[in-house]
């Protein structure tokens, strides 16, 4: 009985929102927001890299957003596409406004399982934001790993996230970087085609099975991505994806977003490859 009572007292915490004071908000694009809160009561929650939280739009509702912040300096920092009219409203949101805020909920990218290793990290669109926490760690313990390369792939240079970041890491000796757009405008100097074709040039001179892979995007992005790397012999137990689907209650009990044997908000949204690419496979799922 005693268990029951601590369950249930920690399903109500976890769906009670606490309420966050919007610091800032700058448009990243046309369509894309970044919101930096910060508590009105409490601490900021410690959070991995790869979580994501629960954010509440007073009078409209929640939606699953990833963490973008530091986890080391615990800047929590969200990153917002206006889809519909929650984001929208989360993107609407000016600094002094007051947010809800739920988390933080799911599974972390493994970045302290890699030591030695290569780190391949492939971003496909907005899948930079929920990277960039990890890249930002492996930054930091840079010594870990023998070498860091970040892939970023985007619809036009205008929608690329976190420029000035981007031209940061560019020019620093941390990690190799390289951008490529599907449509180079006049002008666009750099790389044009998917992310999928800089995979061959950053596996070059590096042993396959030394690689771990963490990639982020399009569904369609992320299965090219790591079938193309198993087959240049990167192990599939070796990569990490994270999902996007409809999460509602964010602690497994809905059921909204149930994959296969698994619910994305519980035991996402970061899966190992080779534990999730048969059901990728699977239309209805």
């Amino acid at each position: 009985m005693a268990k029951a009572v601590t369950d249930q007292a920690r399903i109500s915490s976890s769906l009670l929102p606490r309420r966050f004071r919007v610091q800032q908000a700058w448009p990243e694009s046309a369509t894309i927001t970044s919101l930096a809160l910060s508590p009105l009561e409490g601490p900021v929650p410690s959070f991995r890299a790869g979580q994501f939280n629960m954010l509440y739009a007073f009078g409209v509702g929640e939606a699953a957003i990833s963490i973008c912040g530091d986890p080391d300096s615990g800047d929590l920092l969200h990153t917002i596409q206006n889809v519909g009219p929650v984001s929208g409203a989360l993107c609407d949101l000016m600094a002094g406004d007051v947010v809800g805020v739920r988390g933080p909920f799911g599974s972390g990218w493994p970045l302290a399982d890699q030591s030695g290793r290569d780190l391949l990290f492939v971003a496909g669109g907005l899948g930079l934001a929920p990277l960039r926490p990890a890249i930002l760690q492996a930054l930091a313990m840079r010594d870990t790993f023998r070498s860091v390369t970040l892939l970023v792939g985007a619809r036009s240079p205008t929608d690329l996230l976190y420029p000035a970041q981007l031209a940061d890491w560019a020019a620093g000796d941390g990690l190799e970087l390289a951008i490529t757009v599907d449509r180079g405008p006049p002008g666009w100097t750099g790389m044009v085609g998917v992310v999928t074709n800089q995979l061959a040039r950053a596996l070059q001179g590096r042993d396959p099975a030394s690689v771990s892979a963490c990639v982020c995007g399009p569904e369609i992005m992320m299965r090219h991505t790591c079938l193309t790397l198993c087959d240049a012999g990167v192990p599939a137990a070796a990569q990490w994806i994270s999902l996007e689907r409809n999460m509602k209650c964010a602690i497994g009990t809905c059921g909204h977003c149930q994959f296969g044997a698994d619910f994305v908000c519980r035991d996402g949204p970061v899966f190992r490859w080779d534990k999730v690419a048969a059901r990728l496979r699977i239309a209805e799922i």
